[in-house]
C-alpha cells in the first residue's frame, strides 16, 4: 500500500517542532483542499462558482465566486493551524490568524479561476514561511523574505483527481486524495525533471510585446529540426498554472510568462510570494530551474506581499538556455546564417 501523507508529513517532522508545525499546516490545509473539491464536485452553492462579482482582488483581477470560497475556506484552516499570518491574493493586507503560531503562510486560493467555467484544471498553491520576531510584530516583514526561506510549499489541483505537489525541502512528491482511504496518499515520490526539454508552454498571442530575446528563443524552437535546435518541440499553454507545472513535473519541459511591453506586464503578471516562489521550490527540488528569466526565483526579495515577477521554469538545462538568450544579447547570434545549423548553446 501506499505511504500516507500523514506517515510522511511524521517523518519528515522528526522532533523539530517548527517541523511539525509545518506538518500540521498542511493537514489542515488538505482539510480545506478537499471542502473546496466538493464544492466544485457539488456545483457549487447556489450561485455559479463560474459567475464575476462586481469586485476585483487585490491585483485588480476580477473575481469569480470560487475565488471568495476558496479564500474564505483556506483563511479558516490558517486560523486552525500554528500560522501567524495569512497573506492571500484575494486579499490586500495580510490577515492575523494564530497570535501563537510560528508561520506565515502565501497563497493563491484558486488559481486558473479564468478556467472555471470551461472544467479545465484549477487549483490552490502555497507556501510557508518562518516568523521571527519582527515579523510577529509586522505582518508585511514576515513576507519580505526570500523564497530560500521556505519551510515547505506546494499546490493542490483540483481536474481528474484531487492531486497534492508537495515539497518540505527534502525532494518534491505527489498525493492523491483517496476517498476509499479517507486521505492523502503518496502517488510519485521524488519527482525528477529531465533536465533538457521537448516542449514549451507560453501565451503566444503575446508575441509583438515580448523583448526580441524572448522572441529569438521561440523562433528557434519553433524552426525545429531544420533551425539552430535541431530537434522539434511541441508547445502546450493551459493557461492554469497548477496544471503546466505538473505536466512539467511528470513529463518535463519549460514554462515561460516573461514581462512585456504592454501596460503593466513589465515585471510579468505572476505573484513572487504566492506563485512563482512555491512553483519553483517544488521544482528546483524536483532537480529543475526557476527564473525570472535571469536571476533565480528564490533569491528575490520581495517589496510587498503582491510583488509581480517574470517566470521561466522547468528543465534545468532549458532554463539555462533561456537566461543566455535574454542576458546576453550576443545569444542572437545563434539564428545567423554565420552558424547554419549548428547551435553554439546546443544541448
Amino acid at each position: 500500500m501506499s505511504s500516507s501523507l500523514d506517515a510522511y508529513l511524521q517523518s519528515q517532522a522528526g522532533s523539530d517542532p517548527l517541523r511539525a508545525d509545518v506538518a500540521e499546516t498542511v493537514r489542515q490545509l488538505c482539510l480545506a483542499a478537499i471542502k473546496v473539491r466538493n464544492t466544485i464536485l457539488s456545483g457549487g452553492t447556489g450561485d455559479t462558482l463560474a459567475a464575476s462579482r462586481e469586485a476585483t482582488n487585490a491585483g485588480g483581477d476580477i473575481q469569480k465566486e470560487l475565488d471568495v470560497l476558496a479564500d474564505r475556506v483556506f483563511e479558516e484552516a490558517a486560523k486552525a493551524s500554528p500560522v501567524v499570518w495569512y497573506g492571500s491574493e484575494e486579499q490586500e493586507e495580510p490577515v492575523a490568524a494564530n497570535p501563537t503560531g510560528t508561520l506565515a503562510i502565501a497563497i493563491d486560493p484558486l488559481d486558473g479561476s479564468s478556467n472555471i467555467d470551461t472544467n479545465v484544471s484549477i487549483g490552490t498553491i502555497f507556501s510557508l514561511f518562518p516568523v521571527g520576531e519582527e515579523g510577529r510584530a509586522n505582518p508585511h516583514a514576515a513576507f519580505l523574505q526570500p523564497g530560500t526561506s521556505q519551510l515547505a510549499a506546494g499546490f493542490f489541483i483540483y481536474g481528474p483527481q484531487l492531486l497534492l505537489v508537495l515539497s518540505v525541502g527534502n525532494g518534491t512528491h505527489v498525493f492523491i486524495f483517496s476517498p476509499a482511504f479517507g486521505g492523502f496518499v503518496e502517488m510519485r515520490a521524488s519527482v525528477d525533471i529531465d533536465p533538457r526539454a521537448k516542449e514549451f508552454a507560453i501565451n503566444a498571442s503575446n508575441y509583438r510585446h515580448w523583448e526580441p530575446q524572448m522572441r529569438s528563443y521561440i523562433d528557434d524552437c519553433l524552426a525545429g529540426v531544420e533551425g539552430p535546435r535541431e530537434r522539434d518541440f511541441n508547445m502546450r499553454w493551459i493557461g492554469s498554472l497548477v496544471a503546466d507545472c505538473y505536466r512539467i513535473l511528470v513529463r518535463g519541459g519549460v514554462f515561460l510568462y516573461p514581462g512585456d511591453a504592454r501596460k503593466g506586464y513589465a515585471k510579468g503578471r505572476l505573484r513572487l510570494l504566492y506563485e512563482a516562489n512555491p512553483i519553483a521550490f517544488c521544482v528546483e527540488h524536483a532537480g529543475g530551474a526557476a527564473t525570472d528569466g535571469v536571476t533565480r526565483i528564490l533569491e528575490i526579495v520581495p517589496d510587498g506581499l503582491h510583488a509581480r515577477t517574470p517566470l521561466v521554469f522547468g528543465g534545468k538545462r532549458e532554463v539555462e538556455r533561456v537566461a543566455r538568450y535574454m542576458a546576453d544579447p550576443a545569444s542572437l547570434s545563434e539564428r545567423s546564417p554565420l552558424f547554419g545549423k549548428r547551435s553554439l548553446f546546443r544541448a
